[in-house]
């Protein structure tokens, strides 16, 4: 019966920037609603002077991605000048599972996926991989920290290719649904989105009425400095860890 399933009867809050098919089946297959209400959303930075970027990074030994949405805008540069994966010869770094089959599913191979999914496990690992005589260009956000330029001593240029825009579209939606709904779980994969969710909804609700779902250490981190902690939080940092770890704590309290 439905009402079996570890997730029968909860809302899953997804805060981040999309919610994929699978993992919106994962819920759905696990008996819990994935309702997505998006805290940040994230902007290709368009510039002048993208084709010649491009082109002079195929001269790097290694390119490096931290997330996905890096990746997707990476793509649309790719696309929008017709450059192909077979352009660059290069070595490809990925932090994470799904940022690294964005980048396959463009074309490219990957090289290098540290264990844990994060950029300062990153920066211990990768040298042993690499070596401090290469040089790298980390395609990031407008709020990536300088974990891997600081973290890396080998050459590393940097290339903000998207802006992360935090956005209040949802707020009023999400504290509506907090007041009246039970057995609701919102899920932070991102420092930016608990910032918003602290500042537009936790002053007047809370952090008690709801499960805290959390992916990665840092966004565990950014919870705990606005007085608020992680119920939920995955060794493997990805959503579908993330999911269900939930559905067994669920189903242990069965």
């Amino acid at each position: 019966m439905l009402t079996d399933l570890p997730l029968s009867g909860d809302k899953i809050v997804l805060t981040g920037t999309h919610i994929t098919a699978s993992v919106k089946k994962q819920i759905e297959q696990l008996g819990g609603q994935a309702i997505h209400l998006p805290l940040i959303t994230v902007h290709e930075i368009e510039n002048d002077m993208d084709r010649e970027q491009l082109e002079k990074s195929q001269q790097y030994d290694w390119l490096i991605f931290t997330s996905q949405n890096a990746v997707l805008a990476f793509t649309h540069k790719i696309q929008r000048f017709h450059f192909q994966a077979s352009d660059w010869s290069c070595k490809v770094a990925a932090v994470g599972t799904k940022t690294a089959e964005v980048l396959e599913a463009i074309g490219f191979d990957i090289d290098f996926m540290p264990t844990i999914f994060s950029a300062d496990v990153f920066v211990q690992e990768f040298p042993a991989v690499a070596g401090d005589r290469v040089t790298c260009q980390f395609f990031k956000g407008s709020m990536a920290k300088d974990t891997i330029v600081k973290g890396l001593s080998c050459h590393v240029d940097e290339w903000t290719v998207y802006e992360t825009v935090q956005t209040m579209e949802h707020t009023a939606e999400l504290l509506t649904l907090l007041k009246e709904s039970t057995n609701v779980s919102v899920a932070f994969a991102s420092p930016s989105a608990v910032d918003v969710f602290a500042k537009h909804i936790a002053k007047t609700i809370g952090w008690q009425s709801f499960l805290v779902l959390a992916i990665g250490h840092i966004t565990e981190q950014a919870l705990l400095q606005v007085g608020a902690k992680a119920d939920v939080m995955p060794t493997t940092y990805t959503m579908k860890a993330l999911i269900q770890e939930l559905a067994n704590r669920k189903e242990h309290l069965k």
